[in-house]
């Protein structure tokens, strides 16, 4: 008999057995032990070409990339938006070495004049400059705890500077007989330093020693560049010389480990990446190459055709490296940020791989009692799991979280969770696991892609435009050139070809919606399994070359870059690039929290209603999610309204507004209001739903003018006038008030207005109150009050002309405070009377006019009122003159004493109010009557001039004005007289008294209240 046995390590291909005999076994295994490449992508994020660059640094936290040229200058680059954004002047001379040092704000630069200056990046300015050595400075390195920095030049010194200490140089290394060209801190013992020189040796010291520890020689030639491994696993040094080679030492024996060739000139920077498993190295030949740090194997080169490579920068947490060039500056990033990092479906268990450690951490046994903050990093503990024999750059649990694959070098090994046991390892680029726990898919090369089940090869395919990425879920995805392939994972017939080319691929649990989340938005659709399923049975047209049409819905697209997403329910939540927590559900995107900095989605507790994610360094945060939010939004989605209602008493009070938010948008607003917990939300739901009664009780709570103002409005488009007159009272509404007294008719409420505001302060509203009430005198009073004399004196000349000299008396009096001249040069009537024609009608045209300013009308009288510019009041006065309805009285006059002989008091005493059966009594004044032909032609002769002994002066501006320029009367203002209607005279006068002047004095239009 034979057969085969499974083998226990991944190098061993084949294993066969032969039986021998019953107690006798013997094994022969063929070993191919190799490793596939890392594979890594490298993307260049900037180029910058300037002069010759001698140094690169990259800031902790800001997207600067520190740059100092040969010329003698410094710039920042930020290499998100690709600008310059920082430029240093700093000497003629060339600057070798320049640093970042966060924690001060500042920039430290060393150039061949022999200077270090300081500078503050945010203000520019040079904080401190120094004499620093008696040669070229050829590198600068910042202490990463203590306020130091230390620098090496060609003078062969190595010298310590301490800032708090006015920049006191504390210390001096002496050791090396030829220029130190690179120092670099051991980052495990941060008081270790190597330094490299052109003497052909690389020495360690010790801060506090100034004689080195030791001395490593190998190199033929003059060593140029330094760096310390920064793993904990190795004691290993990195350096590079003249002599073309790179060599590796383990600084603890002391010995050359490795020795790297294949550059073609001088080795100008080494670097061990902080983060990922490769060494870099750059010369003088113009390449940049990558070595992997475990088998030393070349792993790419790069040549961007910028001349010489002078610098390498890397920096811890980040995946960029920053390149020196003669012709400039180059940032790629090498290989994907995103850690290699799983949750088990349980949301208990957390496996990640740390370089190629795997660790586990379980969020069961965390200290008990201790109270979980939303984005505080959880006290987890940390259990090693083992050494994985690749180098992880992807880990996922499979659905039922039994099993995890580790996917890197490519190659994939899948584990048990639980104590990382080999279960079964295969040659693939990328590694998807099925809805279905035990399948799972493979990609290899860019055309083959091989499904397993129970870790046996069901079947292999090629897709018909290649592979260039495999998505797993309930469909298998196959990106290509063309777009996206959707494959049935049993029968491997393609489903749907959709013409988008996403980097994520999300499922939900149930399967029937999917995110595809392309560089720059993703897109949320629906897929129908009946109608594929009802397509295959009907065959023919049903399924093209592009699939079944039928499979998918297109939900919706959001222009949001996706940088890692998850289903709950119908929810879709992810980060975003601006380091956003969102979810998607219905249309509508909802914000968790803001993140400080990059993270990534792990999983969802259901059980602890908390979001967990990761960082880079692997810290482990939370945010709170109700499980019940999610599911009540899913339930509205779905049309599900009796579940909605089943677990919304299970929302907290506190979150019942988010739900109502949702609801709103999503056109429930009656169901919102419902479920609104906050006034300000259910106050603009209930305005948009006019509810009234639940509006006015939510404004009476709140108190605020606004809301008053808000509800006055949909009272009034709702008719309820008596609640809008209630609404702007409250809300203090003078205008408001005005327009709703005026539009109603109501004269009382007029009234009672304009004595509010008068009293508040609210003078317009007052002014305007009273005029409509014909309460002149109230109005004049307002204007005097406010000091606007100027108004008052030409408002009494319109409409109260017995009260002008009052007003031009403090308004000269006014004045003349500010200057005297000016007070004297205004007229007064009474001393001025030739200036002002027409004035004794005016004075008539006002005791005319007052009964009738007195009186109210109902608005239904509109219309069968004259228009007020249809009319003339002056010839109406002169009518009723005539006629003997109305007598002058001068002022000072008592009534009895003007009365006509042989006339009643009645009759002649003033001007009676005509009947309400009249026609003219819907007028303020009555209709002017036909004058008699002898009345017309009679006229009295002017009175004398009124002279006055002023002084010379007032004599003499008097005299310079053209009084005959000035337009005194009314009829400027007014429009031709209305047309004269009949009136029914009861009584023609006994005499017709003179008329003294036929000047027409026109007052200004009458308001009709109401």
């Amino acid at each position: 008999d034979s057969g085969s046995c499974r083998p226990k390590s991944r190098h061993v291909r084949h294993c066969h057995l032969r039986v021998i005999d019953n107690q006798n076994l013997t094994y022969l295994v063929y070993f191919r032990n190799f490793r596939m490449p890392l594979r890594l992508d490298i993307k260049r994020k900037l180029t910058a070409r300037s002069d010759r660059v001698k140094c690169v640094d990259l800031h902790p936290t800001e997207p600067w990339m520190l740059a100092s040229l040969y010329n003698g200058n410094v710039h920042v680059w930020n290499h998100e938006s690709q600008q310059l954004v920082k430029s240093f002047e700093v000497c003629d001379l060339p600057v070798r070495a320049a640093v970042f040092v966060p924690r001060k704000n500042w920039i430290v630069t060393g150039s061949d004049d022999m200077q270090v200056r300081v500078f503050n990046y945010n203000t520019l300015e040079r904080a401190h400059a120094f004499e620093a050595h008696s040669d070229y400075v050829r590198c600068i390195v910042v202490h990463p705890t203590q306020p130091y920095i230390l620098t090496s030049s060609d003078d062969m010194l190595i010298k310590l500077w301490n800032w708090e200490k006015q920049w006191l140089c504390q210390q001096v290394f002496e050791g090396h007989t030829h220029y130190v060209m690179q120092i670099v801190i051991n980052t495990k013992d941060n008081n270790t330093l190597a330094s490299a020189s052109l003497d052909r040796t690389v020495k360690v010291w010790q801060l506090g020693s100034p004689t080195p520890n030791f001395t490593l020689e190998g190199h033929e030639k003059g060593v140029n560049c330094v760096d310390y491994y920064h793993g904990g696993d190795k004691p290993y040094l990195i350096s590079g010389a003249d002599d073309r080679m790179v060599k590796i030492w383990d600084y603890q024996n002391k010995t050359c480990v490795q020795t790297l060739e294949g550059h073609a000139q001088n080795i100008s920077a080494v670097c061990f990446h902080p983060e990922l498993p490769i060494v870099l190295t750059g010369s003088e030949d113009g390449t940049v190459r990558i070595w992997h740090s475990g088998t030393y194997r070349l792993e790419s080169s790069l040549n961007y055709g910028f001349e010489r490579v002078w610098t390498i920068a890397c920096m811890r947490g980040s995946n960029n490296v920053a390149l020196g060039y003669d012709e400039g500056s180059i940032m790629v990033k090498v290989g994907r940020e995103e850690p290699a990092v799983s949750m088990d479906v349980n949301g208990e268990k957390i496996v990640w791989a740390r370089h190629s450690e795997i660790q586990q951490a379980n969020l069961k046994a965390m200290p008990e009692g201790i109270e979980i903050k939303d984005g505080e990093r959880l006290p987890v503990a940390v259990k090693d799991m083992g050494s994985c024999e690749i180098y992880p750059q992807t880990i996922a649990h499979n659905p039922n979280g039994r099993f995890v694959v580790v996917c890197g070098d490519g190659e994939y090994i899948i584990y048990t969770a639980m104590v990382l046991r080999n279960k079964a390892f295969g040659t693939a680029h990328e590694f998807v696991w099925a809805q279905d726990s035990s399948e799972y898919a493979i990609r290899e090369g860019t055309t083959t892609v091989k499904v397993f089940k129970n870790f046996k090869e069901k079947k292999s395919f090629k897709p018909e435009f290649g592979a260039e990425g495999i998505f797993g879920g309930f469909l298998l995805g196959v990106r290509s050139v063309s777009g996206l392939a959707l494959y049935d994972w049993d029968t491997l017939e393609l489903v749907r070809r959709i013409e988008i080319q996403p980097r994520h691929v999300y499922w939900s649990e149930s399967g029937e919606l999917v995110a595809l989340a392309t560089d720059d938005s993703y897109f949320v659709l629906r897929y129908d399994a009946g109608a594929v399923q009802a397509a295959r049975e009907q065959g023919g047209d049903a399924v093209t070359q592009d699939g079944i049409e039928e499979a998918f819905d297109v939900l919706g697209e959001v222009h949001e870059s996706v940088r890692t997403g998850l289903w709950v329910g119908d929810c879709f939540i992810y980060t975003n690039s601006v380091n956003r927590i969102n979810y998607y559900v219905g249309g509508e995107i909802v914000t968790v929290s803001h993140l400080d900095r990059t993270m990534y989605l792990l999983g969802y507790v259901a059980k602890d209603n908390r979001l967990y994610l990761g960082d880079k360094e692997l810290n482990i945060v939370s945010y709170s999610l109700l499980l019940s939010v999610l599911e009540y939004q899913t339930a509205v989605m779905r049309g599900d309204f009796e579940t909605a209602d089943k677990v919304l008493p299970t929302v907290p009070t506190q979150y019942r507004t988010r739900v109502a938010h949702f609801l709103e948008k999503q056109g429930f607003k009656q169901q919102a209001l419902a479920v609104s917990t906050d006034p300000e939300h259910r106050f603009e739901l209930a305005l948009q739903l006019g509810e009234l009664e639940v509006a006015t009780t939510l404004a009476r709570e709140a108190g605020h003018t606004q809301k008053w103002r808000q509800l006055a409005e949909l009272a009034t488009t709702k008719g309820e006038l008596g609640l809008a007159q209630e609404c702007l009272h409250q809300a203090q509404d003078f205008g408001g008030l005005l327009l709703l007294a005026t539009s109603a008719g109501n004269a009382d409420m007029v009234r009672k207005l304009g004595d509010s505001a008068e009293s508040t302060g609210k003078n317009n509203i007052a002014f305007l109150s009273f005029l409509l009430l014909g309460e002149l005198d109230k109005c004049l009073q307002i204007l005097i009050d406010t000091d606007r004399l100027p108004e008052a004196a030409f408002f009494a000349r319109t409409y109260l002309p017995s009260q002008i000299s009052r007003v031009v008396g403090l308004w000269r009096e006014s004045l003349s405070k500010v200057s005297e001249k000016a007070g004297q040069s205004l007229a007064d009537p009474k001393d001025y009377e030739n200036l002002f024609p027409g004035l004794t009608e005016a004075f008539k045209t006002e005791q005319y006019l007052e009964p009738e300013r007195r009186s109210q009308l109902p608005a239904s009288a509109y219309v069968n009122i004259p228009a007020n510019h249809e009319r003339n009041a002056v010839e109406e006065m002169k009518t009723a003159e005539v006629s003997g309805r109305f007598h002058y009285r001068p002022p000072g006059v008592a009534p009895e004493d003007h009365l006509l002989t042989g006339a009643g008091d009645e009759e002649h005493s003033t001007h009676t109010i005509p009947q309400a059966d009249n026609l003219a009594a819907y007028s303020y004044v009555l209709p002017p009557t036909q004058l008699p032909a002898a009345a017309t032609t009679q006229s009295a002769s002017a009175p004398p001039p009124v002279t006055s002994q002023e002084d010379d002066d007032l004599d003499l501006d008097l005299d310079n004005m053209n009084l005959d320029d000035i337009d005194t009367s009314f009829d400027s203002w007014y429009e031709p007289p209305m047309p004269e209607l009949e009136p029914e005279v009861k009584a023609p006068p006994t005499t017709v008294p003179d008329v003294t002047e036929q000047t027409d004095l026109k007052p200004l239009p009458e308001p009709v209240p109401g």
